[in-house]
């Protein structure tokens, strides 16, 4: 299988089937992210609180120790790939939503009939 059939292959499964499976990937990551940091503040006792960008990034760590073990399975690449793609577009989501905070509210104070 050569880069592009991977990546085609990566298109079509985080676009297609994996939400029809396991819900949006963003609020399934935000999930996964909520439940992670749980679990290891009560494990360390440490405040750790992780993002939907740091899951997805986990899980390409996941899949690239699984390329690392047993026998070559493409699946491990396509997923990684796939989980790449989704800490990206989760950190542009994220980065959107952050920039235009305030923005509405900024708007307001500058109106003169909201003072």
């Amino acid at each position: 299988m050569n880069t592009t059939d991977i990546l085609k292959k990566t298109e079509k499964l985080v676009n297609d089937s994996r939400a029809k499976t396991h819900g949006d990937k963003v609020a399934n990551h935000e999930n996964i992210a909520r439940l992670w940091s749980s679990y290891l503040q009560n494990k360390t006792k440490l405040m750790i609180v992780l993002t939907p960008e740091d899951v997805a990034q986990l899980m390409t760590l996941l899949k690239i120790a699984r390329s690392q073990a047993g026998e070559h399975n493409i699946d491990d690449y396509v997923d990684g790939c796939g989980y790449q793609a989704i800490a990206g577009h989760i950190a542009s989501k994220r980065s959107e939503i952050s920039s235009t905070l305030g923005v509405s509210n900024a708007k307001k104070d500058k109106n003169p009939t909201n003072k």
